[in-house]
């Protein structure tokens, strides 16, 4: 099997889930994935155990400008890479979980007749998916109301693959606190911006900094990648501090646990496993994505009371919208429960199954 999947772990993840569950089903099988050059699939898909080759492709400019020619250029030496890889791989199925290497991979998938398989993890489906479904064999989704943007008699709905320890969490909050280098008895709140990172919640928790350390709250924030040092120096944050401020956190499930309120982007696969989780969180939608497809992802929950929706634009009320939120007991139960019903398990075996579908059965039986 061929994966294409990369750029952020809302991609990475849940290709790797499949992966795994893949792994499981067929030991003997052959799975290479397909990333962007310099990405982080790069690091967590060898992490995982799994080969990976990387492509120069790049995102396509929003605007236009001299950007256009280096990505011209990268589009074409990926999609001779990509045709390369395929013709010496010989794939029996591929799967497609979105990232620059998507489109290259599974165009040339579509031409060398290999059944492919596309995952589309939002609410709103974004271009290169559009333009893949008319090759694909079946497009699995996390959310109803998806064949305004695909053949309705491809889609399968199978919900998003998550990690199996975000799926299975039975530490107690004292515990992973302790486990986290918290204070065990204190209310935390988490902050998560991606694994990446988010400049404008960044920011705005740089400013509550010192609120923090006043209230009875602690605070976990990982600021992702790209913004740790930037944000470590300006905080100016002590050692003894309630403010613990992280790069990445790779034991989320304790993170999850931890926390007693979630700050958060609304990407797809961190809303899935927001899901299981079952904490109370506030979504600030990224306004720089593609067909502002994090507010649509977010707003798919507040409309049914499972998270509080917190345009980017008005993020200057964090604080506002913090102390209320904590401040109501019934609010942050109806929070919970809502999230947790939103839950869909054995999305993995569900995607894999589908995958399974597009083999030939000599190949299987």
């Amino acid at each position: 099997m061929l994966i294409s999947a990369g750029g952020t772990g809302g991609h990475i993840y849940p290709a790797l889930a499949v992966a795994s569950s893949f792994k499981e089903k067929f030991p003997d099988a052959e799975i290479l994935f397909v990333g962007a050059q310099g990405k982080m699939e790069m690091e967590k898909v060898p992490k995982a155990g799994f080969r990976i080759v990387g492509l120069p492709v790049k995102g396509m400019p929003r605007k236009f400008s001299f950007k256009i020619f280096p990505f011209i250029y990268s589009l074409i030496v990926s999609l001779l890479k990509a045709r390369k890889i395929i013709k010496e791989f010989k794939p029996d199925v591929a799967a497609g979980f979105g990232g620059f290497a998507s489109g290259p991979v599974l165009a040339w998938a579509g031409i060398f007749k290999v059944p492919f398989i596309i995952q589309e993890q939002n609410s709103y489906a974004g271009v290169t998916n559009k333009i893949l479904a008319k090759k694909a064999t079946k497009i699995c989704v996390a959310y109803e109301g998806m064949e305004r943007f695909f053949p309705k008699e491809k889609i399968v709905y199978t919900g998003n693959p998550v990690r199996k320890e975000i799926t299975s969490i039975e530490t107690s909050a004292a515990y992973a606190r302790d486990f986290l280098g918290l204070n065990p008895h204190k209310t935390t709140v988490l902050v998560l911006g991606g694994s990446l990172g988010a400049r404008s919640i960044n920011n705005q928790i740089l400013k509550l900094v010192s609120w923090f350390e006043q209230s009875d709250l602690q605070l976990l924030w990982q600021t992702g990648s790209l913004y740790f040092e930037q944000m470590r120096q300006r905080s100016n944050v002590k050692e003894d501090s309630s403010v613990h401020i992280v790069k990445f956190i790779d034991e989320m499930d304790m993170a999850f646990t931890a926390a007693d309120l979630i700050i958060s982007r609304a990407g797809a696969g961190t809303i899935s496993e927001l899901c299981f989780a079952g904490k109370p969180v506030i979504l600030i939608p990224s306004p720089n994505v593609a067909e502002d497809h994090q507010t649509h992802n977010a707003r798919a929950l507040s409309e049914r009371q499972a998270a509080i929706l917190l345009p980017d634009n008005k993020i200057e009320t964090l604080q506002k919208v913090i102390e209320k939120t904590l401040s109501d007991k019934e609010l942050m139960d109806d929070l919970s429960q809502n999230i947790r019903k939103l839950a869909k398990p054995n999305a993995d075996q569900k995607i894999t199954a589908e995958i399974v579908n597009c083999l030939t059965p000599e190949l299987y039986a």
